[in-house]
């Protein structure tokens, strides 16, 4: 069975602008994601690119784990700085 994902939705440019910073100044972020199979659920991670495919933008990054993980854009809800202070 094979379930396409729903189509993307653009995220607006300031939040476009705040994850372009975030990579620029290797700042560590806490996503809240919506989807998947923990709906809401915070992830940590550090931003290290944006990109663009399949008609949908994506931020690749790296968990504090080492982990490198691929989010669709318009499934994040909420995002932290992850080193406040």
């Amino acid at each position: 069975m094979n379930i396409r994902p729903p189509p993307y939705t653009p995220i607006p440019c300031a939040r476009y602008s705040e994850l372009e910073l975030a990579i620029m100044h290797r700042r560590t972020l806490r996503l809240a994601l919506r989807g998947g199979r923990h709906p809401g659920r915070i992830s940590t991670l550090r931003p290290l690119d944006l990109r663009t495919r399949r008609h949908a933008e994506y931020l690749i990054g790296r968990t504090p784990a080492g982990t490198l993980r691929v989010l669709r854009l318009d499934r994040i809800l909420r995002m932290l700085d992850g080193n406040p202070g």
